[in-house]
């Protein structure tokens, strides 16, 4: 069996660097705004929450969501090695074999932590979850309709709160959850457009727009619970841009 051509590479980085690189092969500057989806959908779920829920969803959530950055790296590592060659994988920073496995423990560890939660139809709502990552990362480069299954996956984030803490999806929770879908697609469609520019806008739009959905977590707080829940949407907003002054989120 050929060789993975990029495990030399990892396999004399040195540890620090090697760190910063699995950093940036998860995008995990993005995590906060993968929180504030949690904290909206906890609290409009209408179930009785508590400080060590929140938590076991935010970290469920978090390992979906980095397992699939992971698995979008893995999909694109021969288009990356043409077209963006300073990616993790291409560089040899991290094996193909080494972020297989990384999928597959974040995707099991995501699910695992859902034994936890008060209804185990939230296990089921994340193993839709895990499909539509699936299929996302496999179709996206080919499929120009693959923005709507990058918004379902925001959008089912809000699912697998609501079921995993009421057996249910509250009204308010989906309607937050709406409102993200459409704002990813609005997203994902000026990515598009903004990575076919032959030049590249004056100012940082995509870290905005990508720390923007934590904003509006904030707002739909602010709208349907209580105005000073907005701050837990600016605090998301300015750890997503802080995050991203030392790995890049898109």
């Amino acid at each position: 069996m050929a060789e993975d051509p990029s495990a030399a590479g990892a396999a004399v980085l040195p540890r620090r660097s090697r760190f910063r690189a699995y950093l940036n092969l998860c995008r995990v500057s993005n995590l906060p705004t993968v929180w504030t989806n949690v904290l909206v959908a906890s609290l409009l779920s209408g179930a009785p929450l508590s400080c060590r829920l929140l938590l076991l969803l935010a970290f469920s959530l978090s390992c979906f969501y980095l397992a699939g950055m992971v698995l979008n790296d893995l999909c694109d590592c021969e288009y990356d090695r043409m077209f963006r060659p300073s990616r993790p994988i291409p560089r040899g920073d991290v094996s193909e074999r080494a972020a297989l496995i990384l999928t597959v423990a974040l995707s099991c560890a995501g699910l695992g932590a859902l034994v936890f939660a008060p209804d185990l139809r939230g296990g089921l709502a994340a193993l839709c979850l895990l499909a539509v990552i699936i299929a996302y990362d496999h179709h996206h480069k080919e499929n120009p309709f693959s923005v709507l299954l990058m918004a379902g996956c925001r959008f089912l984030v809000f699912v697998v709160v609501g079921f995993a803490l009421a057996g249910k999806v509250a009204e308010a929770v989906l309607l937050a959850g709406g409102a993200q879908f459409f704002y990813v697609v609005a997203l994902s469609v000026f990515a598009r457009y903004d990575n076919n520019r032959e030049t590249p806008l004056p100012f940082p739009a995509m870290p905005l727009l990508l720390a923007g959905i934590s904003l509006l977590d904030g707002v739909m707080l602010m709208l349907l619970v209580e105005p000073v829940w907005l701050l837990a949407g600016l605090s998301g907003f300015f750890l997503t841009l802080a995050g991203q002054r030392f790995v890049r989120g898109d």
